[in-house]
């Protein structure tokens, strides 16, 4: 087996909110929920459970995986979303920042003891206050995340090993304060497809909600697989004025077929594009920005389809400093 070609990898699914409509772009319907694990089940995909994470990123590397996770549990998970998971024992990751738990419209401690007894749930570390860390010193940083492990320790009796950073967002400091409090991955709201040669500290996650989790847009993601790379610079994702935009360089694997057929699109100057691509050598490409972004976050995303349907992804995330 060709591992860079035949590595179908782990689709990370994020969601929220659930029948919250007044918040259309964290919620998802339940109905439609409902038909993505229906989905998900139809195209003989494996749920994994956090404690298999790490082993199915280097086994079985033919097979389909989806491992879901649940960012900031609100209220509206324990009660719409938890009965389905619980009845058919689907495994996931709930998320937590510990600041908010027992505030209104959020789970209780006693709640997410309850869901944290069952062998197929984990609860992973969102960090304490979910506020924007990304723009904060690392002392701040550093405080929020203690923070949140002791909350973790007394109510739980242990921390997690799996980080989700408040809205997704990281600079290279921040990647290492959480590598420091001992870690071992961390998840971002970049789109994308998990696999071993990603960076542990910039796990991609596919975001769904109301507009994302329309079932055609979910089927295409359950159609996508690695497009595996060798660096990307920056590597830096935290940017300001004087480097913004970026000079975005990606160098892919020498085996990934047609590569020239890649395209890229982007959403400088606020506006989603197509994205001239410059080829620096056969398996490396120049992304060429035709201005700055505008908005807090810069993403690009990179997809080259395969014969057999399939879609190789690439995702990447800048956050702003200064606007």
């Amino acid at each position: 087996m060709n591992d860079t070609l035949d590595d179908k990898g782990v689709i990370v699914l994020m969601y929220h909110r659930f029948e919250e409509n007044k918040y259309p772009s964290t919620n998802i319907k339940i109905a439609d929920f409902v038909k993505h694990l229906d989905l998900i089940k139809n195209n003989n995909f494996k749920f994994i459970n956090a404690n298999e994470f790490k082993s199915s990123l280097k086994n079985e590397k033919d097979k389909k995986k989806i491992l879901l996770t649940i960012d900031d549990a609100f209220s509206s998970f324990y009660k719409q979303a938890w009965p389905i998971l619980k009845k058919d024992r689907i495994p996931f990751i709930l998320f937590v920042n510990t600041r908010e738990v027992g505030s209104y419209g959020y789970m209780s401690w006693e709640q997410i003891k309850e869901i944290s007894k069952e062998d197929f749930v984990h609860i992973g570390n969102h960090g304490y206050s979910h506020d924007y860390l990304v723009d904060k010193s690392d002392e701040e940083i550093i405080e929020d995340i203690n923070l949140a492990i002791n909350d973790f320790e007394k109510n739980l009796g242990y921390n997690s090993n799996f980080f989700s950073y408040p809205f997704g967002e990281y600079s290279n400091n921040f990647k290492n304060i959480v590598k420091n409090f001992k870690f071992e991955y961390a998840f971002g709201q970049h789109s994308g497809v998990a696999d071993e040669t990603k960076n542990e500290f910039e796990m991609p996650r596919f975001p769904i909600n109301e507009t994302y989790g329309e079932i055609k847009r979910f089927e295409t993601i359950l159609k996508t697989i690695p497009l595996k790379f060798k660096s990307v610079t920056p590597e830096e994702k935290y940017i300001n004025n004087q480097n913004n935009p970026p000079d975005v360089v990606v160098e892919f694997y020498e085996d990934i077929a047609n590569i020239n057929l890649i395209n890229c699109f982007s959403n400088e100057l606020n506006s989603w594009r197509q994205s001239k691509i410059e080829f620096l050598e056969k398996n490396k490409i120049r992304i060429n920005l035709i201005g700055k972004f505008t908005t807090e976050r810069g993403r690009i995303n990179c997809s080259l389809r395969e014969n057999d349907g399939s879609w190789r992804w690439l995702g990447l995330q800048f956050v702003i400093a200064e606007l």
